[in-house]
């Protein structure tokens, strides 16, 4: 498996990063929070953009270049510059260590290092930097993933990747039918177009309409998009998911008389929401977690942004809720108030200027 090393010019890459790394690491007023004392991604302002995972193109045309992105890591050595600076990952083979190349600007070198190389999209891969000769996790990137023999690695996934990464199969099945009450695809004629957008076409149709898209279901990708943005931008919300869900799953089963959670009449979710928005829910652990609101306003927060957001971020699988909007807004001709192709790149749109 070869890796392909993509051409980005030093300018790219610092556009991409000074913002986040360019801070006085000393000053005490510049750590973020996020991490404990002396954790280097403390002071690093939303740490989750690194690596960067960009759009890829390949200059020939949209639909060759959309199934893969550019993914540039990124190492500081401002501090104590390294002579030599390498990545490995699975994205590449392991025995192949691939060299970052020195950042300058105005001619002047900046103490950053960099390598962009070329990755399918849907993926999750796990890295470490070789810097010196010794190998460590990415001190910007808080996402790591341990193996079972105890080791620590960096971690990065691309666009669209539905690959399980927070949230257990059960916390899925259940957080599913949390969200799919939530959406108005559970209404029976949206349920039905939703799923006629989709099976309506055979293989070959689907693949070029809804490129990387999986079946579609009632909640439309949005239980992937939050798994997706637990394990990156918003990982300080992943107990409070782990948390809720296994109160939640609790309440339930009793209330069911021991049925699995993801198997309730949609009534029983009914009640629960109600009850939650004013904080009045029979049986509620508030020693576990203090208010089911908040966890309620979460949760409606990230269920609508999953279910109509660009479906690069793992949620709107085939665009299925843009879909359903451009045909439920249309002016008295008939004619879509949400013409979403005219926004987007090929192959989900018609765009021939934005490349995502």
């Amino acid at each position: 498996m070869k890796v392909e090393i993509i051409e980005r010019d030093d300018q790219y890459v610092l556009n991409h990063c000074t913002k986040y790394l360019a801070r006085d690491t000393s000053d005490p007023r510049h750590d973020f929070g996020q991490y404990g004392p002396g954790d280097p991604r403390a002071a690093v302002c939303e740490a989750w953009r690194f690596p960067v995972v960009d759009t890829h193109w390949d200059g020939v045309s949209a639909e060759s270049s959309y199934p893969f992105n550019d993914v540039t890591f990124v190492h500081d050595g401002r501090a104590a510059a390294p002579a030599v600076v390498t990545v490995t990952g699975t994205f590449g083979p392991l025995h192949a260590p691939v060299p970052l190349r020195p950042l300058l600007f105005a001619g002047e070198p900046t103490g950053f290092s960099a390598v962009t190389v070329r990755v399918p999209k849907g993926q999750v891969h796990t890295y470490k930097l070789g810097v010196d000769g010794a190998y460590v996790v990415d001190p910007v990137n808080p996402q790591r993933t341990v193996f079972d023999n105890g080791e620590t690695w960096s971690r990065f996934f691309t666009d669209a990747c539905a690959v399980p990464l927070v949230l257990g199969r059960a916390e899925r099945e259940l957080l599913g039918r949390l969200v799919a009450h939530l959406l108005p695809f559970r209404l029976e004629e949206n349920r039905r177009f939703i799923r006629g957008v989709y099976e309506s076409l055979d293989r070959a149709a689907r693949n070029e309409e809804f490129p990387l898209a999986y079946q579609l279901d009632d909640e439309v990708g949005t239980v992937n998009y939050i798994d997706k943005l637990l394990a990156r931008q918003e990982q300080h919300n992943a107990d409070d998911y782990r948390t809720c869900l296994g109160i939640i799953g609790d309440l339930l089963r009793a209330r069911s008389g021991g049925l699995d959670p993801a198997t309730v009449p949609p009534e029983m979710y009914a009640d629960l929401y109600a009850q939650m928005e004013t904080e009045q829910v029979e049986g509620w652990d508030h020693g576990r977690y203090g208010s089911p609101r908040h966890f309620l306003l979460l949760l409606r927060r990230h269920a609508m942004t999953g279910a109509f957001v660009h479906p690069r971020h793992g949620g709107n699988a085939g665009a299925a809720g843009w879909t359903y909007l451009e045909n439920r807004f249309r002016d008295g001709r008939g004619d879509t108030l949400f013409d979403w192709r005219r926004a987007l790149e090929s192959p989900l749109g018609n765009n021939t200027d934005y490349r995502g």
